[in-house]
């Protein structure tokens, strides 16, 4: 809880973080730039410019003693920023997050695809300070409350714990954080009570193994292969309604007034409120599998950029496009992103790590059509969502079955499927060896509708 002259020092401190940012980002671009010629150019006829070194983590930050020695005036606006009074390393940091955000731009993932190019930041893009440990002094503790010394700035930080500090930690560094309703702090702590976990050691077996099913439909946001599904929240599709009408009465508004930022500003306490409602979420859906007491837990390795992407689009021979089946995925893509699957995964594994359970992520091919008990292709469209099955008497249920089946993938127990003219085929299989249990976990709860088709049969 900063008070307001601290509230304008970290205002200040950010200022200046920003604008090193993009004035290092700029330079990195301006060499880029200026430091090549078209591979289709002829080095005789054309001049080649005049080179200069490549500027890099080390040499950017080297500037910084120079640049302290006076005030320094921003072009546009004729600001003067005083760059001594930031932190040293929270400087230096700044200039290690343009090296990375810039290597990756031009080396690309671990699968060599490239990103787009590193934006400058705006107020909005660039909120976070981070303060080594060597700059931060634990004046007192006090109940819930901690009292921290920063640095190069003026008074105590009166920081509001929320959870117990261990004893005999050892403050590596802080994030202060300046978010919609206030300034957040995230300290990061070392504590060598604390042993290391080694998923490798926990063997996976039919017992202590849970699988995970992404259902996302309805109001079933998991099915767990213990017969149970676990409801989802939908945060955002409960509360675009009111985000609409936030966001068209700040968009009549006059850019730069008053009353837009204003807007601007409950906007941004909306969309906090969607995104804490969501990640809130996950941590209890976690938690509860965790409770579960499952020392393996497999789920679905998601290609969440692909569910989320445009279909291609479809041209027949006179040039006129035909449907690709875009518009009804363009619900299904909200839904994708309003689900947060990829964060609710980190967050089971970090919920998982501190209970000893090991996470496995698998490929899902085919484990929502075959039948976990028998090698037979049911569910081979999206709108099948049970199955009666007259020989076992039982009703399936899709995505129960689907949990059964991400499980035996996990386990090594899935079959071997091919595909022949466009049909798939099973090949080596051990579904036998396992389905008394899969019948037995599908018989936990059965719905009692079979007079229904007794009816039928009538």
């Amino acid at each position: 809880m900063p008070c307001t002259n601290q509230k304008l020092q970290l205002n200040s401190w950010l200022r200046i973080c920003r604008y090193w940012y993009n004035k290092q980002l700029g330079d990195r671009f301006d060499w880029y730039q200026h430091n090549r010629i078209n591979i289709n150019s002829c080095p005789l006829n054309c001049s080649v410019p005049k080179l200069r070194d490549n500027p890099n983590f080390y040499s950017q930050k080297k500037q910084l003693p120079v640049i302290k020695q006076d005030l320094i005036k921003v072009g546009y606006s004729g600001e003067l920023l005083d760059f001594t009074g930031v932190p040293s390393q929270t400087l230096q940091d700044v200039s290690k997050r343009v090296d990375l955000a810039f290597t990756r731009f031009l080396a690309g993932d671990s699968n060599v695809r490239r990103s787009g190019k590193p934006r400058f930041k705006n107020a909005a893009r660039y909120r976070t300070l981070k303060i080594e440990g060597q700059a931060i002094t634990i004046k007192r503790r006090q109940k819930d409350w901690l009292f921290l010394s920063f640095s190069k700035l003026k008074g105590w930080l009166k920081v509001r714990l929320h959870r117990p500090l261990p004893d005999g930690f050892v403050l590596k560094n802080a994030l202060l954080t300046n978010k919609a309703d206030g300034w957040y702090i995230a300290i990061c702590l070392e504590d060598p009570n604390v042993p290391t976990f080694t998923p490798e050691n926990v063997v996976p077996t039919w017992d202590n193994t849970l699988g995970l099913d992404a259902v996302l439909h309805e109001n079933d946001y998991l099915a767990t292969s213990e017969n149970s599904k676990l409801p989802s929240i939908k945060s955002f599709r409960k509360s675009q309604k009111r985000l609409a009408k936030i966001s068209n009465r700040k968009s009549s508004k006059k850019k730069g007034g008053k009353q837009r930022r204003k807007l601007a500003k409950r906007e941004g306490r909306e969309h906090q409120r969607i995104a804490r409602t969501r990640k809130d979420h996950a941590f209890k859906t976690a938690h509860a599998l965790v409770r579960i007491g499952k020392k393996v837990i497999v789920h679905e390795d998601l290609n969440l950029k692909a569910l989320s992407k445009r279909n291609k689009v479809k041209i027949d021979e006179d040039g006129e496009y035909l449907p690709n089946g875009q518009s009804a995925k363009s619900g299904l893509n909200k839904s994708w992103c309003d689900a947060a699957f990829g964060q609710f995964f980190t967050i089971l594994e970090y919920i998982a790590g501190k209970a000893g359970t090991r996470i496995i992520a698998v490929r899902p091919a085919y484990t929502s059509q075959l039948l976990a008990y028998r090698d037979d292709f049911i569910f081979t469209d999206c709108d099948i969502r049970e199955y009666w099955d007259e020989k076992e008497s039982l009703w399936v249920d899709r995505d129960i079955n689907a949990s059964i089946n991400v499980k035996r993938v996990g386990l090594g127990l899935f079959p071997t499927i091919k595909r022949r003219k466009g049909n798939p085929v099973v090949g080596d299989s051990t579904t036998n060896s396992t389905s008394k249990e899969v019948l037995e976990v599908l018989r936990m709860h059965q719905k009692p509708t079979f007079s229904r088709y007794s009816d039928e049969c009538r």
